[in-house]
């Protein structure tokens, strides 16, 4: 996989082909590799695990945890928030000192690939470090992707 931050594109590949691309979110803020910058992180990564196998569309994570329901059913004030939906897709760094160890550790951060309940903001920059997708795409990427699956995230 690749990640364009600079297009907020996402490209699914298998054998060298593209298999889909994808119109995603990365940070609101500037690319960063560093611990409480809030920015998405570069370079080689791997998918560390998989989480929210066989959740409902647009079921809300926290902590990792399905919560039971979907981002409807909450209130409209923990709806304005980036809510972790469908599916997670837990990156780690593969480069030491780059995002990997210390404080630009990728998996440390917390940085995901998941769903997003603001669907419509896609294709511009919001998440808070996270690579957010539609529901539905990021459910069909995660039923192509397994741990250790690499994927290079570029300005």
């Amino acid at each position: 996989m690749t990640v364009s931050i600079a297009q907020q594109l996402l490209g699914f590949y298998r054998d060298d082909a593209l298999v889909q691309s994808y119109v995603i979110s990365t940070s609101l803020l500037p690319p960063s590799n560093r611990k409480d910058s809030r920015g998405t992180p570069r370079g080689l990564h791997e998918v560390a695990e998989r989480i929210g196998a066989g959740a409902l569309p647009g079921t809300v994570f926290k902590g990792r945890v399905n919560l039971g329901h979907h981002f409807n059913e909450l209130g409209c004030e923990e709806n304005t928030k980036n809510l972790i939906t469908s599916r997670i897709l837990w990156l780690r760094g593969r480069e030491p000192g780059l995002n990997a160890g210390g404080d630009v550790d990728t998996y440390e951060r917390y940085i995901y690939m998941h769903g997003t309940n603001h669907e419509e903001r896609l294709g511009t920059p919001f998440s808070g470090g996270c690579i957010e997708m539609r529901n539905l795409e990021i459910i069909a990427l995660f039923e192509e992707i397994r741990a250790g699956d690499l994927i290079w995230i570029e300005d």
